[in-house]
């Protein structure tokens, strides 16, 4: 068998790809046809292939990557690997998939999992982001009053299986809310009176504001 790796993203994962490959192997002496001669009477070695009736060249293959399959497994093209012993068939040749690591997604099975910033005034507001998925950037609407670590799940975005094409898993993003840094006086001042408007909801712990009377503990 002959065997060769490929380095694919989970993008390319997700959808499936075609890969065209360069590879060393023996294939048939041109000159003899494989007989390992020279001539019709078949007395005088090849001076081609010296007899062996092969010869090592570098070919072309293209080679369809399902979509879904995990990294380590691998595509084998039957009768394509290098010639038998003593005139038996060809190998296979064998096209083993490396996962390229991603900072974006991480993928468990079928699913995708990953993370999206959220500004303050979108989770207490709602609003619309924009969510990066291995099909391509989406539109989701936050409802207002998200908490950061709220987990969403986008139906249908994850991986398809190998077992049965029609079946994709799904893609949970993680919503993060980012804290403001940085704030002018202004802000800060606007910061404040909304902290007070809104009851205390930017210094409430635990459904206690700050300025309430500690607990004693042990």
């Amino acid at each position: 068998d002959l065997r060769v790796k490929v380095k694919l993203n989970l993008k390319e994962i997700s959808t499936g790809v075609e890969k065209k490959f360069k590879l060393k192997k023996y294939v048939q002496c041109s000159h003899c046809h494989g007989t390992g001669a020279e001539g019709d009477g078949g007395v005088e070695t090849c001076p081609t292939c010296h007899g062996t009736g092969y010869n090592t060249k570098k070919v072309r293959k293209t080679v369809e990557i399902p979509a879904g399959i995990d990294n380590g497994q691998c595509v084998r093209i039957r009768e394509y690997g290098e010639p038998g012993i003593n005139g038996g068939p060809r190998g296979d040749l064998l096209v083993e998939v490396i996962v390229s690591g991603s900072r974006d997604f991480e993928r468990q099975d079928v699913n995708i999992f990953s993370k999206a910033s959220i500004s303050y005034a979108i989770a207490a507001l709602g609003g619309d982001i924009r969510i990066k998925t291995v099909d391509g950037d989406i539109i989701y609407t936050v409802a207002p009053g998200t908490q950061t670590g709220t987990r969403i799940r986008l139906k249908g975005k994850g991986v398809p299986s190998t077992r049965n094409k029609a079946i994709r898993g799904d893609h949970y993003v993680t919503l993060v809310v980012n804290t403001p840094t940085g704030l002018s006086k202004d802000a800060k001042e606007a910061l404040k009176k909304f902290d007070e408007l809104s009851g205390g909801s930017l210094t409430k712990e635990g459904g206690a504001s700050t300025d309430s009377k500690k607990k004693k503990g042990f």
